[in-house]
């Protein structure tokens, strides 16, 4: 039996919260191999310009190609319509067979939201959740809204507080602040290069 772990998200840019949570559970679980998806088309509406799809891609296998444990498949960038993650959790299961578990692993606060992803419960049925969370961070919120088997079907990850986000990042590039050692350097070199994060997104 095999087990591998999904970490899915537009990654505009990836940051080192991102692979330090695909690290712990790659090490806390057993995983033979943590894949890196990024959105083609990010479903749910974001609140800035999504840098396109090549673009986060390539910062993506800049970020995880050190590791021989992380691989950045395409199948989200050349899928055409919305990227859901149920459709991505049902291509593995294809793939792998039934003698993988699959470990889909965001955030705790992303699982908050998880009622309003596409297909909830076949998702739930495919894969078991990772919810890393932060030292201290409260659980209560999260037990009151979601139904029992989310609950159930959720395991708790505590990570080291490494409090980064893609808003930040994309933030201070605009306003002329320093990310480094927020990200690895070539996904660094690879912003300042493109231009990325200097215009109107917020």
């Amino acid at each position: 039996m095999s087990a591998i772990g999904i970490v899915g998200g537009a990654f505009d840019p990836v940051h080192y919260g991102h692979l330090i949570i695909a690290e712990e559970s790659r090490l806390e679980f057993g995983l033979d191999k943590v894949y890196f998806v990024p959105a083609g088309i990010p479903p749910h509406k974001k609140d800035y310009e999504v840098s396109g799809a090549e673009h986060r891609y390539a910062m993506t296998l800049l970020a995880t190609q050190s590791n021989p444990f992380f691989e950045c498949p395409r199948m989200e960038i050349e899928r055409p319509g919305p990227s859901f993650t149920v459709d991505t959790i049902e291509q593995f299961h294809d793939e792998m067979g039934e003698d993988t578990d699959l470990y889909f692993i965001t955030g705790a606060d992303a699982i908050l939201e998880i009622l309003t992803w596409h297909e909830p419960h076949r998702l739930l049925s495919m894969c078991k959740l990772i919810a890393a969370t932060r030292p201290g961070y409260n659980l209560d919120e999260l037990h009151e809204r979601l139904p029992r088997e989310f609950v159930e079907q959720t395991i708790f990850l505590e990570t080291p507080g490494v409090h980064i986000s893609s808003t930040e990042l994309r933030n201070r590039v605009r306003n002329g602040k320093s990310i480094k050692y927020m990200l690895p350097e070539p996904v660094e070199a690879y912003i300042y290069s493109h231009g990325l994060y200097v215009s109107k997104r917020a």
